[in-house]
């Protein structure tokens, strides 16, 4: 199965908090969508990597992706190497995505820039031929993503551009929410102590975060991406859709 988008995450619902919108706009136009985490999240305050396996497989229903993965990466402590990196390449040479959305290039989890970096480095190596990996034991050819872009994390950073994801904020929301031993417990529980995320107040912003950054392109909820070392190019206006201005 070839991918048309390809999003990787450090841990089980970075993708959902951070593009999981974005998949499905896209998913709806009939494109192919996948997700690939790192690692299992099993150093996360709430919950076990069992339970977020079974958190992910809610989520994945509800985004309706066509391939999950998970390369169980030692989560807090893998590092930015060659035994890191090779994996992600074979990933990439198997579903020869062509868009990839990546962690953001740094944020309050140590994790997600340093996976950004693994990730950036990992798409242009998987284009050198002389680099060998194999996948279920076949020999892979080279294969490099057309565009790389960044979602934006817990950390504020200025978009490079906003995808619209009015439609789908439901949708989005509910595969967080999938997660029911991370989010929307104020308490300490049977899943463990009352954290950062777990707070009601976490989840209001992640939906006034889409909502502001949808007010910036004219609509009701929006992600923002970066672009790192490139820039977006347009042949001409056709493809943009003014908002009416007020």
């Amino acid at each position: 199965m070839k991918l048309d988008i390809l999003a990787i995450g450090a841990h089980p619902d970075d993708v959902e908090l951070s593009c999981s919108g974005t998949l499905l706009v896209h998913k709806r136009k009939g494109y192919k969508t996948g997700i690939l985490d790192l690692t299992e999240g099993e150093l996360g305050s709430r919950g076990t990597k069992e339970t977020r396996q079974q958190e992910s497989a809610r989520a994945n229903d509800i985004l309706n992706v066509d391939v999950r993965m998970n390369l169980g990466f030692r989560d807090g402590f893998f590092t930015h190497d060659e035994a890191h990196i090779l994996p992600i390449i074979a990933i990439l040479r198997r579903y020869q995505p062509d868009i990839v959305l990546a962690t953001a290039p740094y944020d309050r989890h140590p994790d997600h820039g340093r996976s950004s970096a693994l990730i950036k480095d990992a798409c242009f190596l998987s284009g050198l031929i002389k680099i060998e990996t194999t996948f279920e034991g076949q020999a892979q050819k080279p294969w490099r993503p057309k565009r790389l872009f960044n979602y934006i994390q817990d950390q504020e950073i200025e978009p490079d551009f906003i995808v619209d994801i009015s439609d789908v904020i439901e949708e989005k929301m509910a595969s967080i929410l999938a997660y029911t031993t991370q989010f929307n417990s104020e308490k300490t529980d049977d899943n463990g102590p009352a954290t950062y995320i777990s707070s009601k107040s976490f989840m209001s912003r992640q939906r006034c975060r889409n909502s502001l950054l949808g007010k910036r392109i004219g609509t009701e909820y929006g992600e923002g991406f970066l672009t790192i070392n490139c820039s977006l190019g347009l042949s001409d206006f056709s493809s943009i859709i003014l908002p009416d201005m007020v």
